[in-house]
């Protein structure tokens, strides 16, 4: 019988077309060579590219990771939302450091970035939370994350709750909900192509500049 570790050698990896990655001709900063990734590997119809691994860690420092969804991105840094009252929510007011990490497989892509988080205005939470579909509003106020749920049928019910809540008052917020803003320090660009040489680049914040240099595989 094959074993696992059999199975996932077997397993294609890095397919796809691969693009060159010139370092000599990149931009200046890695916002804008992010735009330029994100916007080939939506044109190459790769799935969910604006999803993203959060990492955080906890009161004891055990680290935490877990999928949202990349909303923005500019000069404050890659913003995302979040329930602050999660603990996500609570690791990043205790700590206020975290990672993200992009993986946009049929490119050979990686993108890894490490910083500062910080919540933006409280305006910049309620328009996200607004602009957001009814349902999708009723699973934010219903939430009570990561507590123990011990009837599906409690969550059915609370989710109802909150839609009829929403649907009479549909200025109805969630004070928890919260725009954040994740400031890197460094931002990684990695590429692989079809002979398994490994490109990585990294920018480094120095001051109101970036730094760039290229990083042994």
């Amino acid at each position: 019988m094959e074993s696992l570790i059999q199975r996932f050698k077997s397993l294609p990896v890095l397919t796809g077309q691969l693009s060159d990655f010139d370092t000599s001709a990149v931009p200046a900063t890695p916002q804008a060579l992010f735009m330029q990734w994100l916007d080939d590997a939506v044109a190459r119809g790769v799935n969910e590219p604006q999803v993203t691994t959060l990492s955080t860690v906890d009161p004891d420092g055990a680290p935490d990771a877990r999928s949202v969804m990349l909303l923005d991105v500019g000069e404050e840094g890659w913003h995302f939302a979040a329930n602050a009252a999660s603990p996500k929510g609570r690791q990043m007011a205790r700590q206020p450091q975290a990672a993200m990490t992009f993986y946009w497989p049929g490119t050979a892509r990686q993108i890894r970035l490490r910083g500062e988080v910080h919540p933006l205005p409280r305006e910049a939470g309620l328009a996200d939370f607004r602009s957001r579909p009814e349902k999708s509003r009723a699973a934010i106020l219903a939430a009570r994350q990561s507590e123990v749920l011990e009837h599906a049928a409690d969550l059915d019910r609370a989710l109802a709750q909150h839609l009829a809540r929403i649907q009479e008052e549909p200025e109805l917020a969630s004070e928890h909900w919260t725009m954040y803003a994740l400031k890197p320090l460094d931002v990684e660009f990695w590429q692989s192509n079809d002979q398994r040489r490994f490109t990585r680049l990294r920018y480094r914040r120095q001051g109101q500049q970036w730094t760039r240099q290229l990083l042994w595989p």
